[in-house]
């Protein structure tokens, strides 16, 4: 039996703001790989559409700092550029929508935790970006796109070229101690919401941070944000 998401993907429409997606666009950005090979060959997932999404969203925001940074460098263009469109800053948009709530998975993905997993969100919210482009055009896609990464957007403008915790840590450690960090996967867990993985990140013996997620890579930037946190409250300098 087809795996239907919990509430009316309509709803989800409503809350974002946008204009009607014909229902079988709709029904595509959401639906994961997993629900066509477990439960329906007939349907089609989001992988082109996150293709698509993809695409449009690097251009849009490059768009954005290249009229907002006209002195910086093509370098530091593609740092601030990637900040905002990583994975893990487009899955805290996805959960801030709430689009996780409307995936369309197959069984296995949705008993492993599957519609709080940060490729699937991220993913989703690029397929949705994409659906949009198909159905309304680059004007209303890019206008969505903006309005949901605003937040984003503006923390970048603010700081100019932030890098990720596991990158700021990195310089931050090489400047102190002449050596990198080194991560520890501590605890690998799997519950009802998945699975868990618990790092910590350590230099010299001494702990520095500890963090959790549903992947290592997560984990491992959750540890390296507490990490530099406690490195700059004790007077370490930034990047």
């Amino acid at each position: 039996m087809p795996l239907a998401p919990p509430t009316s993907s309509d709803q989800l429409i409503e809350r974002l703001g946008l204009k009607p997606l014909p229902p079988d666009l709709l029904a595509q950005a959401l639906t994961h790989a997993s629900y066509v090979n477990e439960a329906d060959a007939t349907a089609v997932s989001n992988d082109r559409l996150e293709f698509l999404g993809d695409a449009l969203l690097g251009l849009v925001v490059a768009d954005v700092l290249h009229r907002n940074f006209p002195d910086a460098g093509e370098g530091q263009l593609t740092r601030m550029r990637a900040e905002v469109v990583r994975g893990s800053t487009l899955a805290e948009v996805a959960r801030r929508l709430g689009i996780g709530d409307y995936l369309v998975l197959g069984r296995g993905e949705e008993a492993a935790g599957g519609r709080d997993r940060e490729r699937n969100l991220a993913g989703a919210f690029e397929a949705l970006v994409g659906a949009v482009f198909l159905a309304h055009g680059y004007r209303t896609a890019r206008s969505f796109a903006l309005r949901v990464l605003t937040d984003d957007l503006q923390r970048v403008k603010a700081g100019g070229a932030l890098i990720d915790p596991k990158s700021s840590l990195q310089h931050m450690v090489q400047a102190r101690w002449h050596e990198p960090p080194e991560y520890v996967t501590v605890e690998e867990a799997t519950g009802e919401a998945g699975r868990r993985f618990t790092v910590e990140v350590a230099v010299r013996g001494e702990t520095l941070g500890r963090g959790t997620g549903s992947s290592k890579r997560e984990a491992q930037q959750a540890a390296a944000r507490e990490a530099v946190e406690r490195m700059v409250a004790e007077g370490g300098e930034g990047v």
